[in-house]
């Protein structure tokens, strides 16, 4: 019995050992990274659903108490009827889980074994009885009742991971126990005790998401000394069997006391502040979002003011879904009979078309946004492109007259009496998807993006904000989209900084050209970079910021020296861009 003990507590002593060793904290980070061209969740620390940060001695700790039914196994187990073996059991017990995987308990049990012997022992009763064959035999009853410690594996957090604290996973779970224990016989004139050997493999079905009960079923197996039953050996001679048990199953219940989680990260000293609002309590997850916003020559967006009542030409959703120059000619008819006699278009009066975020209606098959396809956002001039427009649309759409010049995509008015060294400038005839989640590549090749951020196409922000409706959707990534509206539901937006980018490419030939040119140009970057921030603002997943929040980095020299003839080269595009940063932080 001494060694007995001695076994139990060498046993304990291991197991807190172990689980001592185990106390570490991680922090706790969920961050998002660009895979290829996809914006992807990247494993931190305790991103992982097998790492927590291990409680404290009395928390985990559970009560739990079951009723069953076994069949002793002994040495003349077949000499009777198969029910003469069988005999109820009752346990409880307490137990405590170190982590969500491994954990020890500590039974009572009690009950008896029923069995057969040939030969009279201290624990037969009642006369001798004769069995097939004229053995001759006595029943059997030996009363004990057990003190075991256990430990505990929990196989579906093991094989799975911990589910979390409030979670509808793992409802149904799979535990295997394996323990040893002290046996006291009772109820005879010669006092024994012994060692026992348990074996459990469990079900248990939790109720609700915090998993405070379960209803538990069990397969048991108890082993004995092989003089369990009291005999040492058969009448034969022979030995005995070198192992005695009770084999069963039981239900019963399980009750969790609190705390019966697990955090997967410590909390924080001291909360987190950001523009004087507290950001999160503990566990704040830092992440940084990062795109491009490219814009047409001569465009920023700035003076974009409504010009339809009730329906705002909006730059961003121009950028998006617009169509051409959002200009259309008042007078169909009068087009129409001018295409139809090859008389030029000049002089018929436009007006403004409203931008929506799908792109207007009956656009399908169309180039929808600027940089956001294959396909450049000016149209042909020609009779049958413009009519085949009219009958999907019912009106003619329109160049931007001023002055003289005709734009075959929108700029700002402020800038549209300029003249330009060459008539394909005013058209946009060619496109890399620079605004596309397609585009990323060339973005992340020739815009050097930072590395502490997760690069995302203007197409993919702007369908987690304002939704991926017609042709904004071909130019998204699904997945990415997914991440960042994740990010946008469960995270707190803390500040955004932009910085504007014009090219060198101007067209002022007068007095003090180059200085005139270069504070052209520095207007254009600071006015795109001011373009975003209000778009942002304004936006329903960035209403908690602050104002002071939103901030335009002036670089002290926002025009690239390109060397493009045209406006419409890849170097002229990527530079009439907007880099926008969305720092973020996401809590417990």
């Amino acid at each position: 019995m001494k060694k007995t003990v001695l076994s139990i507590l060498v046993m304990l002593a291991g197991i807190l050992g172990g689980v001592h060793a185990q106390a570490a904290a991680f922090r706790d980070t969920v961050r998002y990274e660009t895979v290829g061209d996809t914006l992807q969740s990247e494993p931190q620390p305790t991103d992982d659903r097998y790492r927590i940060v291990t409680n404290r001695f009395w928390d985990n700790w559970f009560a739990l108490a079951n009723v069953g039914y076994h069949a002793f196994l002994g040495d003349y187990g077949s000499v009777g009827k198969f029910s003469g073996l069988l005999s109820p059991d009752f346990n409880i017990g307490v137990g405590k889980w170190f982590t969500p995987g491994i954990g020890a308990k500590v039974q009572f049990g009690i009950g008896n074994s029923l069995g057969y012997s040939k030969e009279p022992t201290a624990f037969t009763h009642g006369e001798a009885l004769t069995g097939e064959g004229g053995v001759t035999y006595w029943d059997a009853k030996n009363k004990w009742w057990d003190l075991n410690v256990s430990a505990m594996f929990n196989l579906s957090r093991l094989f799975c991971g911990y589910e979390g604290k409030v979670s509808d996973r793992l409802m149904n779970q799979f535990f295997a126990s394996v323990g040893i224990g002290a046996l006291h016989h009772r109820d005879i004139a010669a006092q024994r005790n012994e060692w026992s050997g348990h074996f459990e493999l469990q079900y248990s079905r939790f109720f609700d998401p915090e998993k405070k009960f379960s209803l538990d079923l069990k397969a048991r197996a108890m082993l004995y000394q092989t003089n369990f039953d009291g005999i040492t050996l058969k009448q034969n001679g022979e030995k005995s069997r070198w192992f005695d048990a009770n084999v069963g199953f039981s239900i019963g219940l399980t009750y969790y006391f609190k705390k019966r989680h697990w955090d997967r990260c410590l909390p924080c000293q001291q909360p987190v502040y950001i523009n004087n609002v507290q950001v999160v309590n503990d566990c704040p997850e830092y992440g940084v979002l990062e795109f491009y916003v490219f814009f047409p020559n001569n465009y920023s967006g700035r003076n974009d003011a409504p010009t339809v009542a009730g329906a705002p030409v909006n730059a961003i959703d121009y950028l998006a879904s617009g169509l051409f120059t959002q200009t259309k000619f008042d007078d169909a008819d009068a087009v129409a009979e001018r295409l139809a006699s090859g008389v030029s278009l000049a002089g018929l009066a436009t007006s403004d078309v409203p931008t929506r975020k799908g792109g207007p209606a009956g656009a399908e098959g169309l180039a929808l946004g600027y940089e956001m396809s294959s396909s450049p956002i000016s149209l042909s001039m020609d009779a049958a492109s413009m009519n085949r427009f009219k009958e999907r649309t019912g009106y003619y759409y329109a160049p931007m007259y001023c002055e003289g010049n005709t734009w075959y995509y929108r700029v700002d008015k402020a800038t549209a009496m300029q003249r330009l060294k060459d008539a394909e400038n005013y058209r946009e005839e060619q496109s890399f998807s620079l605004n596309a989640h397609q585009g990323l590549a060339l973005v992340r090749d020739n815009m050097k993006p930072d590395a502490d951020a997760d690069l995302c196409s203007f197409a993919d922000i702007y369908a987690a904000i304002e939704g991926g409706q017609a042709g904004v959707a071909a130019a998204t990534d699904a997945e990415t989209v997914r991440k960042l509206e994740e990010i946008f539901r469960k995270g707190r937006m803390l500040y955004v900084v932009a910085e504007g980018l014009a090219t060198s490419q101007d067209n002022f030939y007068g007095e003090n050209a180059e200085e005139v040119g270069l504070e052209r140009n520095r207007k254009l970057a600071i006015n795109r970079a001011f373009t975003v921030t209000n778009w942002l603002r304004q936006c329903p997943e960035f209403a908690e910021m602050s104002k002071n929040a939103f901030v335009v980095n002036a670089l002290e020299n926002p025009v690239i020296e390109v060397n493009d003839p045209s406006v419409q080269g890849l170097n002229s595009k990527l530079r009439r861009s907007v880099k926008v940063r969305i720092h973020y932080v996401i809590g417990e």
